[in-house]
């Protein structure tokens, strides 16, 4: 399989034992994509979701998620309108899961604030998204 996402390179190494196949940012890219669907796409881009843009609408949930598994700290690029794109760091291993929603459009991936889950998920909506995405991750993996 080909990979896209930025960051598909770095071996990043799982902090727990929760997703026991997950050995890598590849596994967990796979799997995601097998999960990823209109229920988890972000409200506002849900009419835009296609199984062809998969990761369209998934940063903050995935990035949170990701962040469960592996550690690290989750980062965010300011879009237009307010809203942030999130992605992961890893000491000095950056990956972002979902920037193929993109297109070639080239993110710039320092000097951005750190995001919190507790500022994210106070947005139930969110919340939400980000359980069922970590529950049907669990099923999967199973």
């Amino acid at each position: 399989m080909e990979y896209n996402f930025y960051g598909w390179e770095v071996a990043v190494k799982p902090i727990n034992n929760t997703y026991p196949s997950i050995h890598s940012l590849l596994y967990l890219y796979d799997a995601l994509s097998k999960i990823w669907c209109a229920e988890t796409c972000a409200p506002r881009m849900r009419g835009k979701w296609t199984s062809n843009n998969k990761t369209l609408g998934q940063c903050s949930i995935t990035a949170f998620l990701a962040q469960d598994i592996f550690g690290g700290k989750v980062y965010g690029i300011l879009r237009d309108g307010g809203n942030y794109h999130c992605y992961n760091v890893i000491g000095d291993c950056v990956f972002d899961l979902t920037s193929e929603q993109f297109g070639n459009e080239k993110l710039v991936y320092e000097n951005n604030p750190e995001q919190f889950r507790e500022i994210h998920f106070k947005k139930e909506e969110k919340r939400m998204r980000y359980e069922f995405l970590k529950k049907a991750l669990l099923e999967y993996t199973k």
